[in-house]
């Protein structure tokens, strides 16, 4: 059977089309308009697979949506392209908009119009799944967790589109019956991931022997994710999920923001010293606070783990260490990702 992916050349979606197809022998549709954070690096261990075909082309793009529907059948859509770094969502909260929102309703409708001809046994079978973040809940104070039932609350253009975004995927599932499932995230981190975010950002500063920025008093708290349990949940959720649920995935692993830095700071410390011997921890800089910054994010995922069986395979230590090692190991691929547009500077600081 054959899975149409969105957002296949990004960060989540391309460790989801990797593994789809080079552990499961999957047949992959690969729609990826390669903006800044896609990258064909990312697939480059798919060029001689047959399983696997790229296609250059928007979700907004509905001729070429139908076109693909028609042309491969495929038995799920994946849906994965986004504009996801809250950051640019500040800068330039138009493209969020146009891509999260209009082009999530441009790909239903392209999709419900596949699904409706389909022969009923074909339509029972069929999935469209949308991958989501934790942000649309909004902020959490010192206790508590984001459940499936957390009302909406979002504090960012980001997730704000991400939120609109969620509610068409629910209304198509209640007013057309399409089968959707929707997955919303916490913080993800591993390989491939494009350096704005935290993680990789800081190990390419650190080892570039630039400032550590990190925003406010450093305290806001993220629950991480390492992405290869995201990938297992999201195969877990099209495998066995309930037609119309949400599943919240997380990570089980609460870290402030300058706790993930100082934890980096020591990694690099083992793996790159630097050359005067002292901690890359001396490069950290508090910086002026991104406007709006959510206090704290944090999930409960006993619902995916009652129901299906998951629970992440990776603890935050674990999961770090092993993200380093790939970034050491992969400076090539980071260096042509940093040869494009962006270069490590702060974005989002416009109030």
């Amino acid at each position: 059977m054959t899975w149409l992916v969105t957002g296949g050349a990004g960060f989540i979606g391309g460790n989801f089309v990797l593994d789809a197809v080079l552990q499961q022998g999957r047949k992959v549709v690969n729609l990826d308009l390669l903006t800044y954070a896609g990258n064909l690096d990312t697939l480059a261990t798919l060029e001689a697979k047959p399983q696997h075909r790229f296609v250059h082309g928007s979700i907004n793009d509905r001729v070429l949506l139908d076109q693909l529907l028609r042309e491969h059948q495929p038995s799920a859509v994946i849906h994965f392209a986004a504009e996801s770094h809250v950051d640019r969502s500040i800068d330039g909260p138009a493209a969020f908009i146009q891509t999260n929102v209009v082009g999530t309703l441009t790909l239903l409708e392209a999709v419900l119009a596949h699904w409706r001809q389909l022969a009923p046994e074909a339509q029972q079978a069929f999935r469209f799944l949308h991958v989501s973040t934790d942000e649309v809940y909004g902020s959490l104070g010192a206790e508590g967790y984001f459940t499936e039932t957390t009302p909406y609350a979002p504090n960012s253009p980001y997730s704000a589109s991400k939120a609109a975004s969620d509610h068409l995927v629910r209304a198509f599932h209640h007013t057309y019956g399409l089968p959707t499932l929707t997955t919303n995230c916490s913080n993800n981190y591993g390989p491939y991931q494009f350096p704005e975010k935290l993680i990789p950002l800081m190990i390419q500063k650190g080892l570039s022997g630039q400032d550590l920025p990190v925003y406010g008093d450093g305290q806001n708290v993220r629950d991480w994710l390492y992405v290869q349990d995201h990938v297992r949940a999201i195969q877990a959720v099209l495998a066995g999920g309930r037609v119309g649920e949400v599943y919240n995935v997380g990570g089980d692993a609460e870290r402030k923001n300058l706790d993930v830095v100082h934890r980096l700071c020591e990694l690099l410390d083992q793996r790159r010293p630097r050359a005067d011997g002292q901690s890359h921890k001396v490069q950290i800089r508090f910086v002026k606070d991104r406007p709006g910054h959510d206090r704290r994010y944090a999930i409960d995922a006993s619902k995916l783990k009652r129901e299906l069986g998951w629970t992440p395979a990776e603890s935050f230590e674990s999961g770090l260490a092993r993200t380093l090692d790939w970034y050491l190991a992969n400076q090539g691929w980071c260096q042509r990702v940093l040869d494009g547009s962006y270069r490590g500077e702060r974005l989002g600081a416009a109030a």
